[in-house]
């Protein structure tokens, strides 16, 4: 008879189960209700916007002709200025301290232009003359990549992981890069070759710098002729082999002798054929650390140099782009206006609140 009784709690969990569908329908269909309420006022905003540039669009050109023509004027009646620049490899960790050095001359320049004048050796015209020292690295998002990867190689594997080229950029510093771009800017045309050589100089003579590249070459010298005295015992020892071999030959009658003492990967090799190729490696190592001394032979030099007098320099930098003043005015002067309007338009807005408060 008790088999024949209602199940409530069936019941119930259907109830419940009905309720939960309902409710996560609900969230979701508020969700997309937001969203679509976001892009409609964007749209609208848009919208808003057109038309107020649209409203306003005379006023705009003028501000941007007025630009044009200021930046015409300032062009014509403004002093000059030159600029030259150089690019410099570093041999060495020196970034840190060159980029140091030309915070300390743009420091001289505000403060004492006859310290700047004895420190780069000029005369005190030239020295007046300067503007600023600006230094910045050349390098391209394909050769950070190039460094990213290189960096990779040298870390742990479980390190590896957890580094993302973001990270690497992040705390990497400008001065790491081995190619540096320096440029000076003056209000004359100086001769800019003799201040670019001076700060080299400066470098190339700091102490601490003068003793790592004694110990390098002193090593890489050592390394040298170390392969220099291999190779002569393998040109040797080269020499012996085959005069061996010939001797072996005219004893079995010019049959031909052959000594295998390897056999990798089902090629078999004589002693005289490695004893060849240990030559070409220790060759091709003794050019390798040849070309390095020559590279430790500099902490710092310039691989290329741009204008010694100087070019005038008539471009203005907005938002990461250089520009002709021109340009850059009339920009400048259409966005003033711009802002201005808006402001204007935002004020009477807000008056039609003001006697509800």
């Amino acid at each position: 008879m008790s088999k024949d009784l209602p199940q409530p709690p069936q019941q119930s969990e259907e109830v419940d189960l009905g309720q939960l569908f309902k409710l996560i329908g609900n969230v979701f269909s508020n969700f997309f209700r937001f969203i679509g309420s976001i892009f409609n006022k964007l749209f609208l905003a848009f919208v808003w916007l057109v038309f107020f540039v649209k409203k306003h669009v005379l006023k705009l050109a003028i501000a941007g002709i007025v630009g044009v023509i200021l930046g015409i004027v300032l062009e014509k009646t403004s002093e000059p200025v030159y600029k030259s620049s150089i690019t410099v490899k570093q041999n060495y960790n020196t970034g840190e301290n060159l980029y140091n050095v030309i915070d300390y001359y743009n420091d001289l320049i505000k403060q004492d232009v006859n310290i700047l004048k004895t420190v780069l050796g000029v005369k005190s015209e030239e020295a007046e003359s300067i503007l600023n020292f600006e230094i910045e690295p050349t390098i391209s998002e394909n050769q950070k990549l190039q460094e990213f990867h290189a960096y990779l190689k040298t870390l742990d594997t479980s390190l590896t992981k957890i580094l993302d080229y973001k990270t690497f950029l992040k705390n990497s510093k400008d001065y790491h890069h081995q190619y540096q771009q320096i440029t000076i800017k003056a209000k004359e045309r100086n001769n800019f070759k003799t201040v670019f050589h001076k700060i080299i100089s400066n470098i190339n003579s700091n102490v601490y710098f003068k003793q790592e590249q004694e110990k390098d070459l002193r090593e890489l010298k050592a390394q040298a002729s170390a392969i220099f005295k291999g190779l002569i015992k393998s040109d040797t020892l080269l020499a012996v082999y085959q005069k061996a071999i010939v001797k072996s030959a005219e004893n079995n009658n010019d049959s031909q002798t052959q000594i295998t003492i390897a056999n990798k990967g089902n090629q078999s090799s004589t002693k005289e054929f490695e004893l060849y190729n240990k030559d070409l490696e220790l060759r091709r190592e003794l050019v390798e650390i040849e070309r390095e001394i020559a590279d430790k032979k500099h902490i710092i030099e310039i691989t290329s140099s741009k204008q010694d007098s100087g070019t005038i320099d008539d471009k203005k930098e907005l938002f990461g782009i250089m520009i002709s003043p021109k340009l850059f005015y009339a920009i400048i002067l259409t966005m003033f206006t711009f802002i201005v309007l808006l402001g204007f338009n935002v004020v009477k807005f807000l008056e039609r609140y003001k006697d509800k408060i």
